[in-house]
């Protein structure tokens, strides 16, 4: 499948915007999250937190699977394929593991601190609320880069698909 021209740039697009909303997101959880592990004021924990978890519950994973989906058509749609290019290949794979990592880490560690800050306790662990961001914002950094230089060159798959075929070997007719 190949995208049209006007299909491909809306969709680069889209990537785009949401890769960077993305990053911004992250950036925005690592100062809420350095706020409330570096003050202390437990009413600043609290606010901190409680606008972590709502970046986290209803911006980060819509943000996050856009960014996954978009790129999915844009690796399938386009001559850079998914599997032909290490660089795609590995934003593919950093992308679905810092989702999950999303889904299964960062939200529940900002939930726990909630939770615990909501009932009036201190903030149990800086590390539920900077870990998470922390990766993330270096794996988002290392993807952009990557797309910018676009290094490494062709999988084995690629360097096979660039490979003209073969043509059959004409036989030689002796009389």
């Amino acid at each position: 499948m190949k995208l049209s021209r006007p299909a491909r740039r809306a969709t680069l697009v889209v990537h785009v915007v949401a890769s960077a909303s993305w990053l911004g997101l992250t950036l925005g959880l690592l100062a809420l999250g350095g706020t409330a592990a570096g003050t202390g004021s437990p009413v600043t924990v609290e606010a901190s937190v409680r606008a972590m978890k709502l970046f986290a519950d209803w911006l980060l994973l819509p943000v996050a699977f856009l960014t996954l989906l978009s790129g999915l058509l844009l690796s399938l749609g386009t001559v850079w394929g998914l599997a032909r290019h290490r660089w795609v290949y590995t934003k593919f794979w950093l992308t679905l593991a810092t989702t999950t990592a999303t889904v299964f880490a960062l939200r529940p560690g900002v939930n726990s601190a909630v939770t615990a800050v909501a009932a009036g306790g201190p903030l149990p662990d800086a590390g539920d609320v900077l870990f998470g961001p922390i990766v993330s914002l270096t794996a988002y950094v290392f993807m952009t880069v990557i797309s910018v230089l676009k290094p490494w060159g062709l999988t084995r798959r690629g360097r096979r698909l660039r490979t003209p075929a073969a043509r059959p070997e004409r036989v030689r007719q002796t009389a």
